[in-house]
């Protein structure tokens, strides 16, 4: 059997590689096209997980609209699939190398993998163009590995047949817990790096463009005046490189000693500094399936989530933008509901999604 998985973000590569690596594991042939849709972020994963693509197409430029890129991935992975000859391609999530990647292989009549299917928010532009890519690859979809049971339910819900759905938990689970296995000095010194090994810290990722303005300034605030009256406590953020993001928290933390302002940090490095994180407050997806191997709970500073395992598990709570919510929550976090988040099981795996898949195709053979 010959397998080719088709990616181009950095959050694929960390989703495909523990797939990609027990595939090679299990002596299936298996080719890695990389569409080069995000750039040194990406490269940055490849070289963590030591995966040299077979075929780099370097896709991306500065302004390019969806429709050019989404026209030019058609006509070159076309050339590779038609040269290639694959039993199966796999794809992942819901970028547009993804959408594309299913599209080719479609044309090509070759059946396809959905890794993370099953993703919905009820509305097809929210996230935009991620929920209508992941509906449009479903539907053209021959075998999909669904991360959780509400996965499962939406697609038996849209009339996929049920023989055609496999729940396997999240490969990102996978790929934590192999940096965790594989990269413990590493992690050690990253920490130490960043002046954080000796020190109680909430995590910060903030990014969210409904997040910006009046929502952004109430989350600084309102942790800024938390942690003034819990000296124990320091604020560790990554900024996002937005410039409006930068300038909110430079105007809110101002003044503020108990902070460590840190640039976009690679992935081993964000590891890192979360396995040292307290807790984590939020507005991002990813992080909501993370935290709970880890043992940290996490509050996530949005409205809506298209992660609501998470929230249902125990492992995270949906606390929104207001001032008065997030102070809340931050202070319950200081008694039993610390211990009761950081001990829940995580609803997205248990690190052996890929071993899942590769059965899959082992069966096959």
């Amino acid at each position: 059997m010959k397998v080719g998985i088709i990616f181009g973000t950095r959050p694929e590569a960390i989703k495909i590689a523990p797939v990609y690596k027990e595939l090679k594991n299990n002596n299936i042939e298996v080719k890695a096209i990389v569409t080069g849709q995000h750039q040194e972020m990406l490269y940055q994963v490849l070289d963590l997980f030591k995966i040299t693509p077979d075929y780099d197409l370097k896709i991306m430029k500065n302004g390019q609209t969806l429709s050019e890129l989404t026209g030019k991935l058609v006509q070159q992975l076309d050339i590779i699939l038609k040269k290639e000859k694959f039993d199966y391609i796999l794809v992942q999530g819901d970028t547009t190398s993804a959408f594309t990647g299913a599209l080719v292989a479609f044309y090509n009549q070759i059946p396809i993998g959905h890794i993370e299917a099953g993703l919905r928010t009820g509305n097809i532009y929210s996230p935009f163009p991620e929920e209508a890519n992941r509906k449009l690859i479903g539907t053209i979809t021959d075998i999909h590995f669904a991360p959780t049971e509400r996965n499962v339910d939406n697609l038996l819900r849209e009339n996929y047949p049920k023989e055609k759905i496999l729940k396997v938990g999240n490969t990102v689970i996978d790929a934590l817990l192999w940096i965790k296995e594989n990269k413990v000095k590493n992690i050690e010194n990253i920490k130490k790096k960043y002046g954080v090994e000796d020190k109680k810290y909430i995590l910060l990722t903030l990014h969210r463009r409904e997040n910006w303005g009046k929502p952004m300034e109430n989350i600084f605030e309102a942790i800024r005046n938390y942690l003034e009256k819990n000296k124990e406590l320091y604020l560790v953020f990554p900024m996002h490189l937005n410039p409006l993001v930068r300038e909110i928290a430079n105007n809110k933390l101002e003044g503020f000693d108990r902070k460590i302002l840190l640039e976009p940090l690679d992935y081993l490095e964000f590891i890192a500094i979360l396995d040292g994180a307290h807790y984590i407050m939020t507005d991002s997806g990813g992080i909501q399936e993370e935290a709970p191997t880890l043992g940290k709970p996490t509050l996530v500073l949005r409205d809506t989530t298209e992660r609501p395992e998470a929230i249902e598990a125990g492992t995270a709570k949906l606390v929104g933008t207001e001032y008065d919510s997030i102070v809340k929550y931050m202070t319950l976090l200081e008694g039993e509901l610390y211990k009761e988040m950081s001990q829940k099981n995580n609803p997205y795996g248990d690190g052996k999604t890929s071993k899942k898949i590769s059965d899959y195709f082992l069966r096959r053979i």
